[in-house]
């Protein structure tokens, strides 16, 4: 029934309460929220009529989500044992699968909270635990769980802002991906996400802009992100293997010629102490090692004579250079890379970025522009466009967030980069 079919109507429509079966009626808020309240002269305490506002509207929430995804909602539902109550079922249209939906606010146990979860297992039923609280609960990765945050004054929609996440494959990490909470609801009840589990050398994932890590084990996910982190880990154990076989392969090879060198000198101490007299053989061989290592010694010098002269002849030409990079972008392109740049932080991290009226360029970060967020605790947010032939003049670019605007330039920046660094691609074109 609409809400106009229902409020202040004359005669009132009979409406009961679900918790306690005695008679309720429409009203608002000053504010023009909706809801019900009991009619005078109630006897007892209600459950339903106990609990939170903040409970109350997150389970309308995920009701009217569920219902907008075409599955059936109920709330408060209790199983026939009594070992569950759901705070809203969700029931498919042909009743095959149902997906237990519940507003945790208060706090639990990380026992108790799994135990809940296993007797929704036991009677197969799927089962997400939503928090909508300030911070994190310390069971957002023991069971499938994530953490919302409640509409603000300024009309934006309920949001998941923790528990769905998604595998980053060039930085070998997972990332969090925001999104509004009927999204993430059609989602679950589809079957485009489902918990997975982080492997081993992938639980902790950043935070912010300023360099935070937080430890996930367990995220909302597609089974895109879910075979991307298991095909990173094949990679990574493949050349953590490969790495191990060429130290032992090493190792071996400096262990035979340490043995043959003890040899050698055994029997050079052995003829001394004869007092017999070197052979010339001996004579040629210690003087061919002696001339070999000088031989070395030379050639390594030389070697790094030659880093330090190109270091600093492309220190005293880098200012050219890196006009050279930058004429590449006329104007109006460079405006539009920034608005990127700032969308991308927005939409990714929820960060707003301070965009200078004229950009200037850092000679620390290999000549690219520095970005940083704006707010009280302003941090280096990233770089834009570093110069690839100026990168080994700032060693310090492989800790920091890098962008650049279409494939070509992250394919330049990767080439003297290592593989950790972390490079954003905006897929901009570079037409006029």
């Amino acid at each position: 029934m609409s809400w106009a079919q229902v409020y202040k109507v004359r005669p009132r429509v009979p409406l009961a309460c679900p918790g306690c079966g005695w008679a309720v009626h429409a009203k608002h808020s000053p504010q023009g929220v909706r809801f019900f309240c009991h009619d005078p002269g109630r006897d007892g305490t209600c459950e339903l009529g106990g609990e939170s506002w903040e409970h109350h509207m997150l389970k309308l929430e995920l009701a009217s989500a569920v219902r907008s995804a075409g599955w059936h909602a109920a709330l408060e539902v209790a199983g026939g044992d009594g070992a569950w109550r759901a705070d809203v079922m969700a029931s498919s249209c042909d009743g095959s699968r149902r997906i237990a939906w519940e507003a945790q606010l208060s706090p639990i146990t990380d026992r108790d909270i799994l135990a809940r979860t296993a007797r929704y297992a036991a009677d197969g039923i799927g089962v997400c635990w939503v928090s909508p609280g300030p911070q994190a609960p310390s069971w957002i990765d023991v069971v499938p769980a994530v953490q919302v945050s409640a509409p603000d004054q300024h009309g934006q929609c309920w949001r998941v802002v923790d528990g769905l996440g998604g595998f980053d494959a060039a930085a070998g990490t997972w990332v969090f991906k925001p999104q509004e909470l009927g999204r993430f609801v059609r989602w679950v009840l589809s079957g485009s996400v489902t918990p997975v589990a982080s492997l081993p050398h992938y639980t902790s994932a950043p935070r912010g802009s300023g360099g935070h890590y937080v430890q996930r084990h367990l995220w909302w996910t597609s089974a895109q992100s879910e075979r991307a982190q298991s095909e990173h880990d094949r990679r990574r154990q493949e050349q953590a293997e490969r790495a191990d076989r060429a130290r032992r392969a090493a190792a071996d090879r400096r262990a035979a010629r340490q043995q043959q060198e003890f040899q050698r000198m055994q029997q050079l101490k052995r003829r001394r102490q004869s007092q017999l007299v070197p052979t010339p053989e001996d004579e040629e061989i210690l003087r061919a090692q002696a001339q070999e290592r000088r031989r070395l010694e030379q050639a390594w010098r030389r070697q790094r004579e030659q880093e330090a002269a190109k270091l600093q002849e492309l220190a005293g030409r880098a200012v050219e250079v890196a006009r050279a990079w930058w004429q590449d972008v006329p104007p109006r392109q460079r405006a539009e890379l920034f608005a990127a740049v700032a969308e991308r932080a927005w939409d990714d991290e929820e960060v707003r970025l301070e965009i200078p009226e004229r950009p200037q360029v850092s000679e620390s970060f290999a000549y690219g522009i520095t970005l940083f967020t704006t707010g009280r605790l302003r941090a280096l947010y990233g770089t834009v466009r570093p110069c690839p032939e100026l990168v080994c003049l700032s060693p310090q670019l492989e800790f920091q967030h890098l962008v650049v605007r279409d494939e070509q330039e992250a394919r330049q920046l990767a080439g003297v980069m290592s593989p950790r660094a972390r490079i954003t691609n905006l897929c901009l074109s570079r037409d006029a």
